[in-house]
């Protein structure tokens, strides 16, 4: 049995309802919000090779794997980066986590 934790979706667009997903340890946080119906870009299929899953991590950073140099490199290419800012295809899962959306409706990166 594979231990589970909540992740909470919160979301910049204005519109949509924050949304907390029961999710397993070493899925991704891209996996987790795609398996759920939430959505977040992911042009190059959550292989680190873009920016488009970028989001803030409001509360759990300490639970997720450290951010390697590849994926600091497409952070800077996001919309509107921040010291909290990761790639979602990047985070595994490790504890409960409380993530934000940037509003999808404009470009995010490259």
């Amino acid at each position: 049995m594979s231990e589970k934790f909540k992740i909470t979706f919160r979301f910049e667009d204005g519109k949509t309802p924050e949304t907390i997903i029961e999710a397993r340890r070493g899925d991704s946080i891209l996996d987790t919000a795609l398996d759920n119906n939430i959505n977040l870009h992911h042009n190059c299929g959550g292989v680190c090779a873009c920016s488009t899953c970028h989001v803030y991590i409001d509360n759990g950073m300490e639970l997720l794997p450290e951010i390697s140099d590849s994926e600091e490199n497409f952070i800077d290419r996001a919309v509107n980066p921040k010291l909290n800012s990761r790639l979602a295809c990047q985070c595994e899962i490790n504890g409960n986590v409380t993530v934000t959306i940037p509003d999808q409706s404009v470009h995010l990166g490259h």
